[in-house]
């Protein structure tokens, strides 16, 4: 349809509290508690009185209790003219909070709130009941607010309460201002109503006194208490309060209390005789009031939701737009008359009252939604059209088709906030009729991303008709209007269960005459048909015109129905979720010392939640798990993921590259893409099984209870299974050449007994790869080898940093305590020495007082020896005088080593400390390294050269000529030697993969 008429959602601007929260308002209901004490971030836009009156629809009970609270406490002379005391006694959702904040606005910040369209109804309404103007400041009242719902009987609290204990306290403590003096001379006097009286006299200013939410506090709240003389104080305070504020000028209070027959507060026996007083002394004294009624609904959600009114061209234009279709002949008869569509009769007037809604939405919240029990009338609505206005309008900027007038079809089931709030809103009070609803939503109706379901596909799939562009969702409109008809069960006034047939033909009708009555009947049929429509209809058969068909939605779902049909409402971050929890929960540390998990972000790049998540912990090994959700590596989907990596591990270049000081001690799990699939379909099985189970149809079903939990269990033993295969990947910074560049290193696993969860296997893994050393594999033979010429002389605080910041050294199993051990048996082995800064060798007792946070002991080479006759430096082991040698000054002088020779080594044996007159020269140790690669089934010669070398291998170990051995052997033989090697591969605790080829 082609039209010059601007469309609802670019003439008014959403406010911009809905559009930062995407449509989901969660502070719906106003809180009096955060207004009053809100600070910083926990204060609330609706504290500041401009803001207040901005959103604030000024409704005509709304201004009379605010009139008569401003006449009272600043009308001077005319106070009488207003009452004391009122009751707020709506139910919830009825705006008493709202009017509550509006009356602290008004006494606490009179002139802001004054200045505001509302405030400019309630000094126009006070100047017609006083005969002259409202001061502007109402005599600077004092405002005293006794928030009952977020106080605790007979426990205050300090910053608000002081030392008030007592109600009556915590009233005289707020109405003083905190002044103590004034606080201890009335306090004994919690029954007196001279003296309470008194009190609020000595204020000297005219006092609005608002108790919110009483019941709380001397219900349930009193009984918690379990102090029976707190709780007789207590109501002796509020009967001598209710009298008082009648008989002293100046002074107003508003209470709010539900009416016990809205109220479903379980109360006992003593809190219900509380309540019951309470309503006496209220009836006599005050006089109850609403804030609402049905008349302010589209009001206060046109103020709630949009900061601009629209403009009087562009709702004349709207309401044009319909004029043909209302007035068609063909829908009149059919449609309109059929369903009373009372709001035709003066349209223009209702475009203008109702806009962007269509009045017959309107007319459905307003007279159907309002009459369920659990509905919150105001609060509920805000949350559902709030919900609706969002999602259509981000569909008009993306090019969808919006409606010219949001009708009753029209509520966007397929997004998630819209659905849940009409769901959660109290129009369906059973749990699992809820349930039910949420997952036909999704099945006869439309799914979440707008590809599936029974309506959906209609319209998708409906060959192209002149209304086409017009209507394109026509099935959609239809079902969502059942949909709505059917959740409030029976409850619609005068029109009986579901939909009736002509209105759901008017739920689909647009502004367009190319949609013709007889295309609506087309869409309901094909919709309504048992074969191909929708399948959980009930449909009652019309009798004429006078009883047209209707169509109810029945909940009435198999267990399977129900699992698949909740399968389809779960999205990807819940999915995601659950992957991520079960990811935490398999995960261990083994020999790290700390396990860590990084949580996925998808508001920010996979770099930034790398780099912003704390991962650089110093002298820490750590094992660090990556969320699914947002890194995986292989399948060509690894960039980001790599990406992140390189960054976190100080691998970025310009201004990526970062300061990351540990980067060698972090070992990173990455899950693999492949697999990832897998495990994604998996989880949302087994949510859909556990979601099931928790239906009350399958609780209540003993039979479909035993099904759903054995269902449950297989589900999630599939998942974990699943998900520690998925875990393949171990990525770590690696430096094979000391003075080579650093880079990425990675172990990958296929073997599906391997998981990248496992600590103790990550470490396995990453032994074989010399980037870590298994348990007692750090010898004093290993430390010396690992160290490099400029590592002497560092402090020990270096050495220790080093093993934890240099990729060129692996990982230890013990950390620090594997560290100290190997440089205490080094000294004693006479491999290395700990010096002072003076270069004074430095003896030890026990690797504890190996003092690795030292910054002033050194590690060095051992000193050379001196001869105990002579006093001259040995040289090769030999004195020239032919005497003994002994160790420097500060070593033991009884002339025996530290220690004994350690694993018994021929070179060991001949260290220092031994008489070296006439001694041949210490044997030095040489590093061997090699590989090869050799086919042996036609190589005999290579077979023997071979045998040869092990041999040689077999008789250095024999004679303990080997001190430090490391490497990977893979070889293929056959299946009875594999048996013997492994037997002899478990004696020695080493892990090996065996498979047959």
């Amino acid at each position: 349809m082609t039209t010059s008429v601007t469309p609802w959602w670019k003439a008014l601007k959403i406010r911009q509290e809905i559009l930062n929260a995407s449509g989901e308002i969660d502070d719906m209901q106003m809180s009096l508690f955060r207004a009053v004490h809100g600070r910083g971030t926990d204060r609330p836009p609706y504290a500041d009185a401009g803001y207040y009156g901005d959103i604030t629809h000024p409704a005509e009970r709304l201004i009379d209790l605010l009139t008569e609270i401003a006449v009272r406490v600043g009308g001077g002379d005319d106070y009488l003219k207003a009452r004391a005391v009122t009751r707020l006694d709506q139910g919830m959702g009825g705006g008493k909070s709202h009017a509550c904040i509006g009356a602290f606005h008004l006494a606490a910040h009179p002139e802001a709130l004054l200045a505001t369209e509302l405030g400019e109804k309630v000094a126009e309404r006070a100047k017609a009941k006083m005969g002259r103007q409202l001061a502007h400041d109402l005599g600077r009242p004092h405002v005293l607010v006794l928030p009952c719902d977020n106080m605790t009987a007979g426990a205050g609290v300090q910053e608000l309460d002081g030392p008030a204990v007592s109600l009556y306290e915590r009233f005289l403590w707020r109405l003083f201002s905190e002044d103590y003096t004034l606080y201890q001379r009335y306090r004994p006097f919690w029954s007196d109503k001279h003296k309470i009286a008194e009190a609020i006299r000595a204020v000297n200013r005219p006092v609005l006194i608002i108790v919110d939410e009483v019941l709380d506090y001397i219900g349930n709240g009193l009984d918690g208490a379990n102090k029976p003389d707190l709780a007789a104080q207590d109501m002796a305070f509020l009967r001598a309060l209710l009298d008082t504020v009648n008989d002293v000028p100046h002074v107003a209070m508003l209470m709010v209390m539900i009416a016990s027959d809205v109220d479903k507060t379980a109360l006992s026996a003593a809190a219900k005789e509380r309540r019951d007083d309470l309503n006496t002394l209220l009836e006599r004294n005050g006089k109850p009031d609403t804030v609402t009624e049905a008349g302010d609904f589209a009001d206060i959600l046109r103020r709630r939701l949009f900061d601009t009114e629209p403009a009087t061209e562009v709702l004349s234009a709207t309401a044009a737009l319909y004029e043909p279709v209302l007035n068609d002949k063909g829908w009149t008869k059919h449609v309109w008359e059929q369903m009373g569509a009372d709001w035709r009769r003066d349209w223009p007037a209702e475009v203008a009252a109702c806009y962007p809604f269509h009045p017959m939405l309107m007319s459905v919240a307003r007279e159907e939604w309002s009459r369920v029990t659990g509905f919150q009338r105001v609060r509920s609505t805000i949350k559902i059209f709030a919900a609706t206005v969002y999602a259509l309008q981000q569909r008009g900027k993306a090019g969808g088709w919006v409606p010219a007038l949001i009708g009753p079809g029209d509520v966007p089931l397929s997004e998630g906030p819209v659905r849940e709030a009409l769901l959660g809103s109290g129009l369906v009070e059973d749990e699992r009729t809820t349930a039910n609803y949420r997952s036909l939503a999704e099945i006869e109706i439309i799914n979440h991303d707008g590809s599936s379901g029974t309506a959906c596909r209609q319209d998708l799939e409906r060959p192209k008709t002149p209304w086409h562009e017009a209507n394109p969702r026509a099935a959609e409109r239809a079902a969502t209007f059942i949909f709505l008809a059917s959740i409030v069960g029976t409850l619609r006034p005068g029109r009986g269960r579901g939909a009736s047939a002509p209105e759901v033909k008017a739920a689909t009708s647009v502004p367009d005459t190319s949609y013709t009555i007889t295309d609506a009947d087309s869409v309901v049929d094909e919709l309504v048909n048992p074969d191909r429509g929708i399948s959980a209809l009930d449909i009652v058969r019309g009798q004429g015109n006078n009883k047209p068909a209707r169509y109810f939605l029945s909940t009435r779902l198999t267990h399977r129905m129900l699992v698949n049909n909740i399968r389809r409402t779960i999205t990807e971050s819940e999915r995601d979720q659950v992957i991520a929890e079960f990811a935490q929960k398999l995960a261990n540390s083994g020999p790290f010392r700390e396990l860590k998990f990084v949580p996925a972000d998808p508001q920010r790049t996979a770099t930034e939640v790398m780099v912003t998540s704390g991962l650089d912990t110093a002298y820490t090994a750590r094992l660090i798990v990556l969320d699914p959700a947002q890194f995986s590596l292989r399948n060509g989907m690894e960039k980001p993921t790599l990406e992140a990596l390189n960054v976190a591990m100080g691998l970025g270049q310009g201004a990526q590259q970062l300061p990351v000081q540990w980067a060698s001690s972090a070992v990173y799990a990455v899950v693999n893409t492949q697999r990832r699939s897998l495990v994604r379909g998996l989880a949302i099985e087994y949510v859909a099984r556990q979601r099931a189970l928790a239906a009350p149809e399958v609780q209540n079903d003993s039979e479909l209870k035993s099904t759903g939990t054995k269902e449950l269990a297989a589900a999630k033993e599939q998942l974990e299974k699943a998900l520690k295969r998925a875990y393949q990947h171990v990525v770590f910074l690696a430096q094979p050449d000391p003075d080579g560049e650093r880079y990425l290193d990675e172990v990958t696993h296929d073997d599906d007994n391997f998981t990248a969860l496992n600590g103790t296997a990550v470490w396995k893994a990453l032994a074989a790869r010399d980037k870590v050393f298994d348990v007692g594999e750090f010898t004093p033979r290993a430390l010396q080898h690992n160290l490099r010429e400029q590592d002497y002389g560092k402090t020990l605080s270096d050495i220790r940093a080093a093993f934890y910041s240099a990729p060129r050294l692996p990982l230890l199993y013990g950390g620090d305590r594997d560290l100290q051990q190997a440089i205490y048996d080094a000294v004693n082995e006479g491999l290395v020495s700990i010096v002072d800064g003076a270069g004074t060798e430095v003896a030890v007792t026990a690797p504890g007082q190996v003092n690795l946070a030292s910054t002033s002991l050194r590690l060095a080479k051992p000193l050379p020896q001196v001869c105990l006759t002579c006093g001259e430096q040995a040289h090769e082991g030999q004195c020239t005088a032919g005497s003994e040698t002994s160790p420097p000054s500060n070593s033991p002088q009884d002339g025996t080593p530290s220690s004994g020779p350690s694993n018994g080594s021929k070179d060991q044996e001949a260290g220092a400390g031994r008489p070296h007159g006439g001694a041949t020269p210490p044997v030095k140790d040489q590093k061997v390294a090699f590989s090869f690669t050799s086919n042996l089934l036609a190589s005999s010669e290579g077979a023997d050269g071979f045998a040869a070398l092990f041999r040689a291998f077999y008789m250095a170990l024999d004679e303990r000529q080997i001190s430090y051995l490391q490497g990977t052997i893979q070889i293929v033989l056959q299946a009875e030697a594999a048996e013997q090697i492994q037997q002899r591969l478990n004696d020695l605790g080493i892990t090996a993969t065996f498979k047959e080829i």
